[in-house]
């Protein structure tokens, strides 16, 4: 008889081992890496693979795991009772539920799951092998119970898809991306840049275009040796010709263009034709999204176009320079000119010019203001205040303090900016 009850001893023992060895397996699987996973799968390690293919249907897998682990704890349980209430009569049952409360939550669970929340790639690849046994074994059954659960959930008004992401792939990049940048391992420099790649999707080329207002453009009514000067005193290597009127765009002149015609043929500046020499300008709808652009720059092997809207008047012009500054951040050599119009002040407080974009200055101080109804600082102020400010008139806005520095006609030209915190020490 003695014998007999060790060997039920040793029976619910090795049943708290096995529903361990469940809440583990639960664990590391619902933690584990898909995309380290995959990496190894294609490396040619095949328990990655086994764990790939076992977490694709994570509701059939859990489900399973959780008959498994309620299984082995009811009947562990159960027998506890029953050899409790032998040995000490209608008080084992008090003893024997302290006892397995003690083994179940220190050996089943928090012990194993800690364990595998430590490593869970580890974990979930060696213990793969077997789990796939077990979900043959109990899929069909586990499938069952997920019907049930998702036509009572139906009933209740839950919709519930195991099939589909509640975030979309750039999403879980992002988060993934901003939680390791919160961690200390990735430098904000590489979110950035990640970031600005994720974006080229989401944003217009009418949100990084330099606009009409500021743009470098040729009179080709001018005398040829004043276009010629103008082009080699510019900073930038490509510039609109138009003709008549500012809006009649009739092509695209490049200083290689000019400086080779100088030189081929030894003719003087005067003896240039400008629009002769110019190429055809690309024109590109303001709606464009910047990954289109992108691959259209790409494809056409070019770097410039002019940006007009519905009606084709022309609202400002894109390179491909701009566009890889969303992506790397500010691309500056000898020959640029230092307007990025942000100065940071001893105070705590930001000079910013109007038509800095409000993405640079995100960019430039972490910091988050909107974006998706204004391009620029000036316009955000604008459109949140709906009212053209006047000069020294202030606002306050997503935890900082606007103050209108300075206003051409209807135009905010500068801006001091100061966070709410810095505001309060003073």
């Amino acid at each position: 008889m003695i014998g007999e009850y060790w060997l039920i001893l040793i029976f619910i023992l090795v049943l708290v081992v096995v529903s361990g060895f469940f809440s583990g397996s639960e664990t590391a699987l619902t933690a584990v890496s898909r995309a380290r996973m995959h990496q190894l799968d294609a490396n040619g390690e095949a328990r990655a693979g086994i764990v790939t293919r076992l977490i694709a249907r994570q509701d059939r897998l859990i489900g399973a795991l959780l008959i498994g682990n309620n299984l082995v704890n009811i009947l562990a349980s159960s027998l506890a009772t029953s050899l409790f209430l032998t040995l000490l009569g209608d008080s084992g049952v008090v003893y024997a539920t302290l006892a397995m409360t003690v083994l179940l939550v220190i050996f089943a669970e928090v012990l194993p799951k800690s364990w595998a929340i430590s490593t869970p790639d580890r974990f979930a690849m060696a213990v793969a092998p077997v789990i796939r046994v077990f979900l043959v074994v109990v899929g069909p059954l586990s499938t069952g119970v997920n019907w049930i659960v998702r036509n009572l959930l139906a009933a209740l008004g839950v919709e519930f898809s195991s099939d589909r992401s509640m975030l979309s792939a750039h999403e879980e990049i992002r988060g993934a991306v901003a939680l390791l940048h919160q961690e200390g391992s990735v430098i904000k420099a590489d979110r950035d840049r990640l970031g600005g790649v994720l974006d080229l999707g989401e944003l217009e080329v009418s949100d990084i275009m330099v606009h009409r207002t500021s743009m470098r453009m040729i009179n080709a009514d001018e005398p040829p040796e004043e276009v010629v000067q103008q082009i080699l005193k510019s900073p930038y290597t490509r510039m609109p010709v138009w003709r008549g009127e500012s809006d009649n765009i009739i092509g695209v002149i490049h200083a290689k263009d000019v400086l080779r015609a100088l030189a081929g043929s030894g003719a003087s500046p005067s003896e240039i034709d400008i629009v002769k020499i110019a190429q055809k300008p690309w024109f590109v709808p303001d709606t464009t999204n910047l990954k289109d652009q992108l691959n259209a720059f790409l494809r056409r092997k070019t770097h410039f176009a002019i940006v007009v809207d519905e009606y084709g008047e022309v609202e400002g012009l894109v390179t491909l320079e701009d566009i890889l500054e969303e992506i790397v951040g500010d691309i500056s050599d000898e020959h640029d000119l230092d307007l990025q119009g942000v100065r940071q002040e001893a105070d705590g407080s930001v000079v910013v010019d109007g038509n800095v974009p409000i993405r640079d200055l995100n960019r430039a101080l972490d910091w988050e203001l909107p974006d998706e109804e204004a391009t620029t600082v000036a316009g955000l102020v604008i459109h949140e205040s709906k009212i053209i400010p006047e000069e020294r008139q202030a606002f306050t806005y997503y935890g900082k303090r606007f103050i209108v520095m300075k206003r051409d006609k209807n135009r905010i030209t500068q801006l001091r900016i100061r966070p709410l915190a810095a505001d309060s020490e003073r």
